[in-house]
């Protein structure tokens, strides 16, 4: 038998399945980081005595830093999960970008958006 080039409709409908969950669940952790970014009426630093101030500021200037970098990494992450619904799509999920092969379903379904297989990477 030939080696398989492509994974069937119906593999690529359960894929499908599982990266729109993954896209739904990304975007509402991104949705919580960017009002954790721009929430105003948290509590804030107007009620605390001067000597405690200057500290809390800069903590929650920190705060405010660590949640931009996570929401970036976020949105890359929704990028990267809508990027593999087109390849679903075009029906090219799924098959290494460096050697053509099939990427293993176990790889897949633990980072459905890889485009490389374990051997492509592991050669970079």
């Amino acid at each position: 038998m030939a080696e398989k080039n492509r994974y069937t409709d119906e593999e690529l409908a359960e894929f499908k399945a599982l990266i729109l969950q993954k896209l739904d669940n990304a975007k509402k952790d991104y949705e919580l980081l960017k009002s954790a970014i721009t929430q105003s009426e948290s509590n804030d630093t107007q009620d605390t005595s001067p000597t405690f101030k200057v500290l809390e500021e800069g903590a929650a200037t920190l705060s405010k830093e660590e949640a931009g970098r996570l929401a970036q990494r976020q949105q890359k992450f929704i990028q990267h999960l809508q990027a593999a619904l087109v390849r679903i799509e075009n029906k090219t999920y799924g098959i290494c970008r460096e050697t053509g092969k099939l990427i293993p379903k176990e790889r897949l379904k633990a980072v459905p958006h890889a485009t490389l297989s374990i051997e492509a990477k592991e050669k970079k």
